[in-house]
């Protein structure tokens, strides 16, 4: 288990933000091929989920991370927190395009790591709004007063169904194919980062996670833990382990950032 927790101030904004991470690789998997990252001085969160053989998911993700780490956190660094959002929607594409070409040309070179790829949900947190970006069954929630909001869709062979009215809820929560994606990065010549744009409250808190912990954990535990009154890295701590509680049968990844007050500087735990 690794975790790592910072505060920042998103300069010229009316907003602070505080961050907190934590990654397992839960009870069941030898080896975790989740990847989190986040730069609190530029407000820029990453979280991948890798998939393949041998150590191909765990190649694949951590090669996602660095490159939009490396690309766009550059690009993050010089254009400022009040980037216009168009921009930073281009720029993140840009990265996304970077580091799908590079995985999927690894996996070719490499018969080994053939057929990797990976999800990635990413979030930009500026002074007075969030870009939200996704690909695949990694998640991104909100929680804001006493309601919690899922900001992102899955792109899995699942959320298809649901939505064509093929399957119900509770025949979902059965399915054997649950964890089957319709988008991954690695996998084929161009993807999509699905992207939307987000206002911004005091006392937010923003959840990103694999789907080790939404596959284990109901979104009203999810909320229930949130809703706690103590530190942010006490809430990634609960949350993994009530992943684990349940079966811990994946990686389990968080990362939380949580709007504070105008120049107001949250100590980490």
């Amino acid at each position: 288990m690794s975790s790592s927790s910072a505060p920042a101030t998103v300069e010229g904004g009316a907003l602070s933000w505080e961050f907190a991470a934590l990654t397992d690789p839960g009870r069941v998997r030898a080896n975790n091929e989740d990847t989190i990252a986040f730069d609190a001085s530029l407000g820029l969160v990453l979280l991948a989920d890798g998939m393949g053989g041998y150590n191909g998911g765990e190649v694949a993700s951590g090669m996602a991370i660095a490159l939009l780490q490396a690309s766009f956190g550059r690009w993050l660094a010089h254009a400022g927190p009040q980037a216009h959002p168009k921009a930073i929607r281009r720029a993140l594409q840009a990265g996304t395009d970077e580091a799908n070409a590079a995985i999927l040309e690894a996996g070719i070179a490499n018969v080994q790591l053939q057929g990797m790829g990976t999800t990635l949900v990413l979030a930009t947190f500026g002074p007075q709004r969030v870009i939200v970006g996704h690909i695949g069954d990694s998640r991104c929630y909100r929680l804001r007063g006493e309601k919690l909001t899922l900001l992102t869709r899955d792109h899995s062979l699942l959320q298809e169904q649901l939505d064509a009215g093929a399957i119900t809820p509770e025949q979902a929560a059965l399915s054997p194919h649950r964890n089957l994606v319709t988008r991954a990065l690695g996998i084929e010549r161009h993807v999509e980062l699905e992207m939307h744009e987000h206002n911004v409250q005091q006392g937010d808190i923003f959840l990103l996670c694999s789907d080790g912990l939404s596959e284990m954990v109901p979104d009203a535990q999810i909320f229930t833990i949130l809703l706690q009154e103590n530190a942010l890295s006490e809430k990634a701590t609960l949350l993994v382990a009530a992943a684990n509680e349940n079966g811990g049968r994946d990686n389990i990844s968080v990362v939380l950032a949580r709007a504070g007050g105008a120049g107001v500087l949250e100590a980490p735990a």
